[in-house]
């Protein structure tokens, strides 16, 4: 991304992102791809974020249902959700995406390091934004393309087209005209919608309050374990680096080991253990003289559990910083909580989905309007349809479970159980019950 000064006097607007929110989304997104700063030749990453963002995603789209009623908008929409889930993942991970229209079904996911907000309204919705499209012609010559939508209360829509060329990507360059790449020839510079109702994109943000700039930018779902992140990463390669240093060595006395010429014809010489593993003999100035053989063997104690134990805590630091549950990332068979603590992440874990799910129901009907717009057919009558299930509290055989108890313990009644398990309706379920045993006298 580019300096916020320089958006701002290349859009020329004021635009509703700052320099530390900017940096905050490159750090997101080095980290979403294992690039974090803390990533080197000694630590690498656990890729913790993907799997953060990868399970939020899945849970809540596992039991999504969304649909348009107008059939042939419908089949425009599905096509182009068909991409929604890892593209969500992305989205959590950096805080925010767009979903923008290309024409038809094509749409594009923009996530947050290719989009600078230029306004948002009173629900947080983004109402005013510039898209940014790179196009690299050669190694040192670049094309820049910023899309600004500005969308208002009056329902007018503006749309302006601006490119620019640059030998370094870094930087905007000089302003050229839209006609110099082919792709970009039949673009407005500028057009004006009216009668529009809504923007002609859809937003997603995560719903965690900004506190790093106060804005309505979106924040990553990992923002507040960013640290303890870090520290897992250096820990799992701590017990990377304990079963590396610990594996089984042979030290050989150099009298042991036969010279041999080295291969670059320099005269010097090395010394090997013919046909034995390179990685198992160490060669070493042992003597006999001291009692020792030439031959020792080298075979520490793993001290991997207290290591493990470690990393587990943290996983579990980073769970409860995210709002997963228990054992979504620790080892599940070492998550030593009772019955009440595993409730209470289960439902914090579901309060988050649940509050993902509303804002990407936002989203996601914006979208169907704004695909109802480039396909002409706002006025067509469609409704959106948007479900989600609640089947992350509780699953299906413990639910069930459940309700054999309370049948048991006469709370519950066998028609309604039969019912609700068995898919008909109370009078069905009436007659469908076995009838009761004969007792003989």
């Amino acid at each position: 991304m580019f300096p916020a000064k320089t958006l701002k006097q290349v859009i020329g607007h004021e635009v509703a992102i700052s320099q530390q929110m900017i940096e905050r989304i490159e750090l997101w997104g080095a980290m979403y791809r294992g690039q974090a700063p803390w990533v080197d030749d000694q630590v690498d990453s656990l890729q913790i974020e993907q799997g953060i963002c990868r399970e939020f995603a899945n849970v809540c789209l596992n039991e999504m249902e969304s649909s348009i009623s107008n059939e042939k908008l419908d089949k425009i929409y599905q096509t182009a959700i068909r991409e929604l889930n890892e593209n969500l993942q992305a989205g959590i991970g950096l805080g925010s995406f767009c979903i923008k229209p290309l024409g038809g079904s094509s749409v594009e996911y923009v996530t947050a390091d290719r989009f600078v907000p230029i306004a948002f309204d009173a629900r947080d919705r983004l109402t005013s934004v510039v898209f940014i499209q790179v196009k690299r012609i050669s190694e040192d010559s670049f094309y820049l393309r910023f899309e600004f939508h500005e969308w208002n209360q009056d329902q007018t829509l503006r749309i302006q087209n601006k490119a620019y060329h640059t030998s370094n990507v870094s930087s905007i360059g000089s302003p050229v005209e839209l006609s110099v790449v082919d792709e970009w020839e039949a673009l407005p510079e500028d057009i004006m919608y009216q009668g529009v109702e809504r923007p002609d994109f859809g937003y997603y943000r995560n719903p965690i309050k900004n506190e790093i700039d106060g804005s309505s930018c979106g924040i990553s779902i990992y923002d507040s374990a960013i640290s303890v992140i870090r520290k897992t990463d250096t820990q799992f390669s701590r017990l990377d680096w304990e079963f590396e240093s610990g594996e089984r060595a042979v030290h050989v006395d150099v009298t042991a080991l036969q010279p041999t010429p080295t291969l670059d014809g320099k005269g010097k010489t090395r010394y090997v253990m013919p046909k034995l593993n390179k990685r198992l003999y160490r060669g070493l100035n042992l003597s006999k003289s001291n009692g020792e053989e030439l031959y020792q063997e080298y075979s520490p104690e793993f001290r991997d559990g207290s290591i493990i134990n470690g990393l587990n805590a943290f996983l579990r630091r980073i769970e409860f910083a995210v709002s997963l549950s228990y054992g979504d990332l620790s080892d599940v068979n070492d998550v030593d909580k009772t019955a009440t603590e595993a409730k209470i992440a289960k439902k914090r874990k579901y309060n988050m989905v649940k509050a993902i799910q509303s804002n990407l129901k936002d989203c996601l009907e914006d979208l169907a309007y704004a695909l109802a717009f480039y396909n002409g057919m706002t006025r067509s009558g469609y409704e959106f349809l948007c479900t989600f299930k609640d089947s992350i509290l509780v699953d299906e055989e413990t639910e069930r479970e459940q309700d054999r108890q309370d049948v048991a313990m006469g709370v519950m009644r066998l028609e309604e159980y039969r019912a609700k398990w068995y898919g008909e309706t109370l009078e069905e379920a009436v007659k469908n019950l076995p009838e009761p045993a004969m007792v003989e006298e």
